[in-house]
């Protein structure tokens, strides 16, 4: 069997909604050992409202041990401060003075293991003016300015169709966690690392926000095509549509060859990238005018022939009905001891030495390995029982 790179690790997971297990997911499926702690309850719902035997939940929380600990009582405060105290990384993505009050914070934790690395995400970061605000993916699409840039212009604002800001707060912190994981090698010291939902928003802006910081334009709603690499967007045919990256001289020389019409390169509006980018409604009806005449099957293999990026526009079952996706294995197997054979999605990253198994460990029901845990720790039966009375799990 592959031993994964973050077999030696261990983790508490205190995360709720996305942001948070996105970030324990990549560390998850990677080999670390975590531990979800929740709060006992009886409901079957996430935090998002969601059935726990969900697509989203059981996609978001395989490969990881479940325990049940209130941590507002004395009794359950001590047992995670006892896990703690022998754990690598611990993930919250609390509002950020929650974790204070708890008393489960960096500082209180660090105390009793210096090795500790600690990862957070907020809404709005960790100090400032908003820090102690609720924030969840749409608030930090529109604060962050991605929804004034998604979208066909004049229709208003518009969220792109992922929470965008959760998923990547969270593999960047997993990123960050991973980085004070190398760093503690040297140094023997773990250390807090944290980011938020608009601090990660406002990075995958990148080349756009560039454009206001550098150039002082600030960038509008352009639809489906590319804000500045003219034609790239989506274009009718017989059957259907497809999307054509044609931007740069080179391409879009190889682009009109391809669609048959080579006198497209010499027209006048079309000379050169700016005149593109000036005429682009001309442009692109020009090119829409010759791809509605063949069926979209004809054209990606025209384009694909002159190497002009396309593509067709897919449905998320015809994306898994790809042969490239297929031969890419993206849809992980699970065996799930309720729902029986699922699949959820796979990690996009490939190791040569430590490829992903073939199928990955199914979401555990609450509090499904608590007795376990505690076991581990310790605890007896009648101790257990005892906590067990006492709601403390």
């Amino acid at each position: 069997m592959t031993t994964l790179p973050l077999s030696h690790i261990s983790v508490l997971d205190l995360t709720a909604h996305r942001a948070g297990p996105t970030a324990v997911r990549q560390l998850a499926d990677w080999g670390a050992h975590v531990i979800k702690i929740e709060a006992p309850a009886s409901e079957g719902t996430d935090a998002t409202g969601g059935s726990r035997h969900g697509f989203d939940f059981q996609n978001l929380h395989r490969n990881k041990k479940a325990m049940t600990l209130n941590l507002k009582t004395p009794e359950g405060h001590a047992i995670f401060m006892k896990l703690a105290e022998k754990a690598d990384v611990i993930v919250e993505n609390y509002r950020s003075d929650v974790k204070h009050r708890l008393k489960v914070d960096y500082d209180t934790v660090a105390k009793i293991n210096p090795r500790i690395v600690y990862g957070s995400i907020a809404g709005f970061g960790q100090s400032g003016p908003d820090a102690a605000r609720p924030g969840v993916d749409q608030i930090a699409q529109g604060m962050g300015g991605l929804m004034s840039i998604t979208g066909e212009p004049g229709r208003g604002p518009m969220r792109v169709g992922i929470p965008i800001a959760d998923l990547t707060s969270g593999l960047l912190l997993a990123q960050g966690i991973i980085l004070a994981l190398y760093n503690r090698e040297r140094t023997g010291k773990g250390q807090w690392v944290h980011t938020s939902l608009i601090e990660a928003q406002i990075f995958m802006l990148d080349f756009q926000a560039s454009r206001w910081l550098i150039k002082g334009e600030v960038p509008k709603q352009a639809g489906n095509d590319h804000p500045t690499g003219i034609p790239t967007g989506v274009f009718p045919t017989a059957d259907g549509h497809i999307n054509i990256a044609a931007s740069g001289q080179n391409l879009w020389q190889r682009c009109a060859k391809a669609l048959g019409a080579p006198e497209l390169i010499d027209h006048p509006e079309h000379l050169t990238g700016p005149l593109r980018s000036q005429n682009r409604k001309a442009v692109n009806e020009r090119i829409a005018a010759i791809t509605r005449t063949k069926p979209s099957a004809h054209w990606l293999e025209a384009m694909n022939k002159a190497g002009v990026p396309c593509g067709p526009i897919n449905t998320i079952d015809q994306t898994f009905a790809e042969p490239q996706v297929k031969h890419l294995g993206i849809a992980r197997a699970v065996k799930h001891p309720k729902l029986g054979d699922i699949k959820v999605v796979g990690q996009p990253i490939n190791l040569s030495d430590a490829p992903q198994p073939k199928e990955l460990k199914p979401t555990p029901d609450l509090g499904e390995h608590t007795e376990e845990v505690l076991t581990g720790l310790g605890y007896d039966g009648k101790a257990i029982a005892a906590l067990k009375t006492a709601g403390v799990i």
